[in-house]
């Protein structure tokens, strides 16, 4: 007989407590790029640049906060321009590796 769980007693997930380097935000956002899903790995910078402090990725990424939010947002198409910059302010690159290995 198999135990049941109840929702509420499970620990909340909290992401930031495992993106706290620049190389766990990079694995994260490789992992997030193998689903090849852009809204995923939009949302997915959306999390970190709230983890980071938007305000900070904002003006690192030479974005106004409003400006960070509409291009982050679930909505959204933001340019490759933008991603490059949002990555640069988050301390990451984007690598591409060859998928016939």
């Amino acid at each position: 007989m198999t135990k049941k769980i109840k929702i509420s007693d499970l620990p909340e997930f909290d992401l930031s407590e495992y993106l706290k380097t620049d190389e766990e935000v990079a694995l994260y956002l490789t992992s997030v790029l193998d689903d090849n899903d852009s809204s995923e790995f939009t949302h997915a910078l959306e999390l970190i640049a709230k983890i980071r402090g938007m305000e900070d990725v904002a003006r690192n990424a030479g974005l106004t906060c409003d400006e960070l939010d509409k291009a982050l947002c679930k909505a959204s198409r933001p340019t490759f321009e933008t991603i490059a910059r949002v990555c640069t302010a988050l301390g990451v690159k984007l690598v591409a590796e060859s998928s016939r290995s």
